[in-house]
């Protein structure tokens, strides 16, 4: 089967630095505060590199922008605005083009949210991770839970679309404790929310402190509870952990989970492009000195392009598209791939998992139930069966907003 060249593209710019660094952040975030000197040439790097992008899909429909970190609530306005302009000069911008900004909800951020309106923001996505001042400074948290809630206040004065997220399954979080916060802050939603349980990586300060996970039947039935809570007050998990009212979904979450192609910008960003029937990982330099210094030299900030081998693209777009709440879509899949769903699965596993209700086989696919979400890893690798593993320093979620998509 041929593949069309896909049409549609989303753009991810990081913005890698942050006042202070919360101990459990795994992404690529540094902190400092930077001048409006080194504001200014970041933006004239952010805007180079976007032109060298811009040179390999020109004629694409951009669909949504996001602005991750990080803490790109730290940018300059006037920032956003270039940035938004320069994508309007190189791409057919959709007329429903989601863009989003992360943003800390401290009084000086908030402040900033109507000059983001007028650069061109249309959503916004407050880190707000607890409702409890104890465990905002547990997590090395910069504000409290009145900013929050005045931050969560001002955003829905300004922006149609707004979201927040949370942080659960923290040390010492029991199932009362977390459904009382649950139930207060869906009170405080109106379309959109993003839930995470607390996860322990190396390198953060919670892995060097020890700080210990939930256990995993306490894990277990924390997320089931956040399902039914959510479900109940008409907001369904559309994945993993983002939750909406149908019809409100992130378009940007989407298209990583569907796999559309999308541009990452800025240092540590991860892209996929697709042309000629094939899929590239782009790699940007991680250290935020090295990428400036590499885009002013050449041009670009990008460490490496990597081809994707059929198999490591199958493999990633089974491993995305099973977080979705409506599974894998055989059509798109084939349409990405070149070849049929079904092929691809090992169909006596699919037989046994769906016999086990951890699957289910849809109009339009395959899916996860509820039990089967909480076990995704070992679906995939029995799903999978025998597909050549991807290269170990590729993974697919690379990329994705610091801390959070949302």
């Amino acid at each position: 089967m041929a593949l069309k060249q896909p049409k549609d593209l989303a753009l991810y710019v990081h913005w890698p630095w942050c006042l202070s660094k919360c101990p459990y952040c795994d992404f690529n975030s540094h902190e400092t505060a930077l001048n409006d000197q080194d504001q200014d040439q970041y933006r004239r790097a952010i805007l180079r590199d976007l032109e060298h992008y811009a040179e390999q899909t020109n004629g694409r429909n951009l669909t949504s922008v996001f602005f991750g970190g990080g803490t790109p609530s730290l940018v300059k306005p006037e920032t956003i605005h270039d940035i938004l302009e320069a994508a309007r000069t190189h791409w057919d911008v959709a007329p429903n083009c989601e863009i989003t900004l992360e943003a800390n909800p401290t009084s000086i951020e908030a402040s900033k949210f109507r000059a983001f309106h007028d650069a061109g923001i249309n959503r916004v996505s407050v880190g707000v991770q607890a409702l409890n001042d104890d465990a905002l400074q547990a997590l090395g948290r910069e504000h409290t839970t009145e900013e929050a809630l005045d931050a969560i206040d001002i955003a829905q004065a300004i922006f149609d679309r707004y979201t927040f997220d949370l942080i659960y399954a923290r040390p010492g979080q029991g199932e009362g404790d977390w459904a009382d916060e649950l139930e207060y802050a869906l009170g405080l939603t109106t379309d959109h929310i993003s839930l995470y349980q607390l996860s322990i990586e190396p390198g953060t300060d919670f892995f060097r402190q020890h700080i210990a996970e939930a256990p995993e039947d306490l894990a277990a039935d924390l997320y089931q509870m956040t399902q039914e809570i959510c479900e109940a007050d008409g907001l369904p998990a559309y994945e993993v952990s983002n939750h909406a009212r149908p019809g409100a979904e992130s378009h940007h979450n989407l298209s990583y989970w569907k796999g559309t192609d999308y541009i990452g910008i800025g240092p540590g960003a991860h892209g996929r492009i697709s042309q000629n029937g094939i899929t590239q990982a782009t790699h940007q330099i991680s250290d935020p000195a090295r990428w400036f210094g590499a885009v002013q030299q050449r041009g670009h900030g990008t460490a490496k392009v990597r081809e994707l081998n059929p198999l490591e693209r199958q493999e990633e777009l089974v491993l995305t598209g099973l977080r979705l709440r409506e599974g894998l879509n055989g059509a798109r899949f084939e349409a990405q791939t070149g070849i049929a769903l079904m092929q691809v699965l090992n169909t006596d596993a699919l037989d046994t998992l769906c016999r086990e209700k951890l699957l289910e086989q849809t109009e339009i696919g395959v899916r996860a139930t509820d039990q089967g979400r909480l076990m995704l890893n070992t679906l995939i690798a029995e799903l999978l069966g025998d597909i050549e593993e991807p290269a170990a320093d590729d993974d697919p979620f690379a990329g994705f907003s610091g801390g959070s998509i949302n």
